[in-house]
């Protein structure tokens, strides 16, 4: 399919008026010469949300096997652009054509998850409490609960998953299940692979009949039409996954505006792992190899790259890093994102090499490309490490520290002082498991998935999966933004008190119409026997 440079809106592809932006590929450090790619203007936000607002309710009362039929649709479009989406990908991103075929795959695997999981109904928490006209000293009344979804929905595409954090990722695919349409603000990293998948999205749409507005598509550089999105009345909700600075500027418009909205926000981790002391001396150079081939992937451009190692010191911990070092010094150096995103990466190693008491100790590869990235290690103290709070800054590329502690306690110490994370991982044999005890405590409060004697970078999309964690990891630590249950972030539960029967949702009604599991008078039900 050509990519033209146009931003979609609803049902039609619309060139944009405010100046031009040609894509980038950062292997060669050069623009792409066409098509240049229209910028939105605000006027072009407001047709947007103008269309999804009046989209939102013939789209979420929709019945619930169509839903599932338009995110199938999206699938099958985007699998359908075949080798032409993944070369593009790879041409604007620099990330390798295996990498992208399997994102391709999590993407398509993703809408699925959330089509399977739309038929089921289990996301509209429908509960029955049966009217109880007898009950002393006081009747109760019929009452019933379901959820609704919170209105149309702005997601940012991320840098670092141009496929399955972007256009059709699990943000867009999330909402879309809840039944709030999508306006999506391309990521200026990936403008012609968000034009392919858009154009997927948006056909997938009109050959499923979907109520035009249900999914647009914008462009724009800077932050004027980002802005603009969070702030019009019309948007109910953000999806958005990048940095920290980014992330708080749009939870600061939202929590600004007459009606304040929730911002979803996956922003900064450095994902921890801790080596135990008989994990460490049973099997520290496997662990070593284990953890930089984690620290290298994709040029350590995951939000679960492992930045931190924390053990006591001693000479397991030496031969760890040691054997880190050696495998180290043979990465090579790999192309970045954006030239951007690299300055930044050797800017926070510069910050992080010259704090007191830091030590360089391994390097990959010499760099000598443009935007490729040398591997990193550095290794410091617990004490320094507690002294300095810049030394748990995130460090966006394939760099790490090690943290030397002189005692179990000063671990535990570690622990505690760390800010918010995405992971944790426990590097333990079964002679480690008393001690854990007491840190699997400390980092239930610190994280939003803790995983032991594997590795942080990879995430399955499943039903149990949580990509979330307390500030700065994300700004709302109750959702995940993976896994079946991102369909929450969208939702809310409404109460129906003694509503006659054809006026409450399908979900609640008596003769039970979805044939969905419910919670009546307390008690899980089956499908077939749920009336009430």
């Amino acid at each position: 399919m050509q990519i033209t440079g146009e931003m979609l809106i609803g049902h039609d592809a619309v060139r944009g008026t405010a100046g031009s932006q040609l894509a980038f590929d950062p292997t060669l450090n050069a623009d792409i010469a066409q098509p240049s790619f229209g910028l939105g203007t605000r006027a072009d936000v407001e047709r947007a949300a103008t269309l999804a607002a009046a989209a939102f309710d013939p789209y979420r009362n929709l019945p619930l096997a169509r839903r599932a039929e338009f995110l199938e649709a999206i699938a099958d479009e985007i699998l359908a652009l075949g080798d032409a989406l993944i070369q593009r990908a790879h041409q604007e991103s620099g990330l390798p054509v295996a990498r992208l075929t399997g994102e391709r795959g999590r993407t398509i695997g993703q809408l699925r998850l959330f089509a399977q999981g739309v038929r089921d109904g289990h996301f509209l928490g429908a509960i029955v409490d049966t009217a109880q006209p007898a009950r002393q000293p006081l009747p109760r009344v019929d009452l019933r609960q379901a959820k609704v979804p919170l209105g149309p929905v702005a997601v940012f595409g991320a840098s670092n998953f141009p496929l399955a954090f972007s256009v059709a990722g699990g943000d867009t695919a999330s909402a879309l299940a809840a039944g709030a349409p999508v306006i999506v603000k391309a990521h200026s990293a990936h403008l012609g692979t968000s034009e392919l998948v858009g154009r997927a999205v948006q056909r997938a749409a009109q050959r499923t009949d979907m109520p035009e507005g249900v999914f647009s598509m914008l462009i724009g550089a800077g932050r004027d039409i980002g802005e603009a999105l969070v702030a019009h009345p019309a948007i109910k909700a953000v999806g958005f996954t990048g940095s920290r600075q980014g992330g708080l500027a749009l939870v600061r418009i939202a929590n600004q505006r007459p009606e304040p909205i929730p911002v979803y926000a996956e922003m900064s981790s450095i994902n921890p792992v801790f080596l135990l002391p008989s994990a460490l001396a049973a099997r520290g150079e496997t662990i070593a190899q284990g953890f930089v081939e984690s620290l290298a992937l994709g040029a350590g451009q995951f939000c679960t790259n492992p930045g931190l190692v924390i053990a006591i010191d001693g000479p397991d911990l030496d031969r760890f890093i040691t054997a880190a070092s050696d495998a180290l010094a043979a990465k090579a150096p790999q192309v970045m994102l954006t030239s951007g995103i690299c300055a930044a990466y050797r800017q926070s190693r510069e910050q992080v090499q010259a704090a007191p008491g830091v030590q360089a100790v391994a390097n990959g590869s010499e760099a000598q490309q443009p935007n490729t990235a040398q591997a990193a290690l550095y290794v410091t103290s617990a004490s320094d490490l507690l002294a300095n709070a810049a030394l748990q800054s995130e460090m966006f590329g394939p760099a790490s520290v090690i943290v030397r502690a002189q005692s179990w306690q000063e671990v535990l110490d570690v622990a505690e002082h760390l800010e918010g994370q995405l992971t944790a991982t426990l590097q333990l044999d079964a002679p480690d498991h008393a001690a854990a005890r007491a840190l699997v405590t400390i980092l239930e409060r610190k994280c939003g998935r803790i995983l032991a004697n594997g590795f942080p970078t990879g995430v399955e999309v499943s039903h149990a999966m949580v990509h979330g964690g307390p500030y700065p990891a994300t700004s709302n630590a109750m959702h995940t933004s993976v896994g079946a249950t991102a369909i929450d972030r969208f939702l809310r539960p409404v109460c129906y008190q003694d509503l006659p029967d054809a006026l409450r949702p399908a979900a609640v009604q008596a003769a039970n119409p979805l044939g969905i599991w419910r919670l009546v008078d307390g008690a899980p039900v089956a499908p077939e026997r749920a009336g009430g």
